[in-house]
C-alpha cells in the first residue's frame, strides 16, 4: 500500500511543477478548432450519406 501512495503523492507533485498547463485562451482556440473540426466531418459524412442513399434508390428502383 506504501508504493500505491507514494505513486500518488508524487503523481500529484508532478502534474503541479513539471506540467506546463494551457491559458484560457489557448483552450477556448482549441475548443473552436475541435468543434469546426467537427462540423465539417459531420458534414461531410453526412453528404457522403446522402449521396449513397440516393445512389442506392436509383439502382434499387430501376
Amino acid at each position: 500500500m506504501s508504493k500505491v501512495s507514494t505513486f500518488i503523492t508524487e503523481s500529484i507533485e508532478e502534474m503541479k511543477t513539471n506540467v506546463t498547463w494551457p491559458t484560457f485562451a489557448e483552450l477556448q482556440k482549441s475548443s473552436v478548432l475541435v468543434l469546426v473540426a467537427s462540423l465539417i466531418f459531420a458534414l461531410v459524412i453526412g453528404s457522403a450519406d446522402f449521396v449513397i442513399k440516393y445512389v442506392m434508390n436509383v439502382v434499387y428502383n430501376l
